[in-house]
């Protein structure tokens, strides 16, 4: 007679460690995506699919029991999104626009670690998945982590008004050991066409592991108010007063950051006179010599400010964040200047420990 938990655990060791390594590996996918190198990356990851594959019947295949269903759907779902990602990514060279595929496929990623995150505080390689390396060994963020009341109201991954279909919202993440100190925060602001559901599990890992805050906001339109009315300025000031009346939040330590129009919405809300961000982060950023001519010099003398580039950013090139940085510098900013050989325009994620660590230090 088979043990019922020797098969559950059986079906987990097929599911859970290929998934896990797949994740990873379109992780890596997304930060290296550039246009010439498309179909390498599709040739690199495509073996990773088929062990998620077979890992997602034998688990399937189990006889689960009701009070695992939780469990069982959260499994099951980051496993189908993920083969969606792969899948996606597969059949992108044959798209009319396959490098607009290829991103749009590996929202499907994003997909993915949500659904699995309810698992971090169930399993510890899930929970290690959700760490930067660094940390990974931590015995002291371990047990708190361990310790930690996952269900309790007002930690964890929330959202407002945010679904995949609307516009305006914005996702919260509350470190689910907060002990009601006062937290740093990230406002983490997505691309052009993007949305913060999705952006917000870029900051996730790194915010889990120093325990901060993350607000990422999602914009009023496809993308942040950059032409004509600003639309999106009072809204994240809203949305940073409702988070401040409900968590305590460190009034020394709010971070403004994004990527590509993210990141030139950060220089544009970042740079007004009465902004209550105390550092700036912006990612693969647009910049125009005019928003110094907007802002005044005693908004910018002495502003932290970390910039980050790839040479190989094909939207944005590197140029206009040498411009940028010579002028915010030029300026009397405290400018961190990273540009990063082997970066498309793509999201650095490698990158946000030291953001992380220049921003709390």
């Amino acid at each position: 007679m088979v043990d019922p938990n020797d098969e559950l655990l059986e079906a987990v060791t097929a599911a859970v460690p290929p998934l896990l390594q797949g994740m990873e590996v379109l992780g890596r996918a997304s930060r290296h995506l550039h246009p010439p190198h498309l179909a390498q990356i599709v040739e690199a990851v495509a073996p990773h699919r088929q062990p998620i594959a077979d890992g997602l019947v034998r688990f399937n295949a189990a006889a689960w029991p009701e009070h695992l269903n939780g469990f069982r759907g959260a499994v099951g779902d980051a496993a189908s999104n993920a083969l969606k990602a792969f899948d996606g990514l597969a059949s992108a060279a044959s798209r009319s626009n396959p490098v607009m595929a290829a991103y749009s496929a590996l929202r499907y990623s994003n997909r993915a670690t949500e659904a699995l995150y309810p698992v971090s505080m169930m399993l510890p390689p899930v929970s290690r998945f959700f760490l930067l390396d660094s940390v990974a060994d931590d015995e002291v963020l371990a047990a708190r982590l361990a310790a930690a009341d996952a269900s309790r109201e007002g930690v964890g991954v929330l959202h407002a008004a945010n679904a995949g279909n609307e516009r305006g919202g914005f996702s919260l993440y509350v470190p689910e050991y907060h002990d009601g100190t006062p937290l740093p925060l990230v406002v983490a602001l997505h691309g052009g066409s993007g949305h913060g559901r999705g952006f917000l599990w870029s900051w996730l890992r790194a915010a889990r592991s120093f325990g901060m805050l993350v607000l990422s906001p999602t914009s009023q339109d496809s993308t942040w108010s950059l032409m004509g009315p600003d639309v999106d300025g009072p809204a994240l000031r809203q949305m940073l007063a409702w988070v401040s009346e409900r968590w305590p939040v460190r009034e020394d330590r709010i971070l403004l950051t994004g990527m590509s129009d993210g990141g030139t919405f950060s220089y544009v809300a970042g740079l007004q006179d009465d902004a209550p961000y105390t550092h700036l982060a912006p990612i693969a950023a647009s910049f125009h010599p005019m928003l110094m001519e907007v802002a005044s010099p005693e908004r910018v003398a002495g502003l932290p400010i970390y910039l980050t580039h790839g040479v190989l950013d094909w939207m944005f090139p590197v140029d206009v964040a040498r411009t940028a940085h010579e002028a915010l510098a030029g300026a009397g900013a405290e400018v961190v200047y990273r540009e990063i050989d082997d970066l498309s325009h793509t999201y650095p994620t490698e990158e946000n420990e030291a953001i992380a660590r220049w921003f709390l230090r």
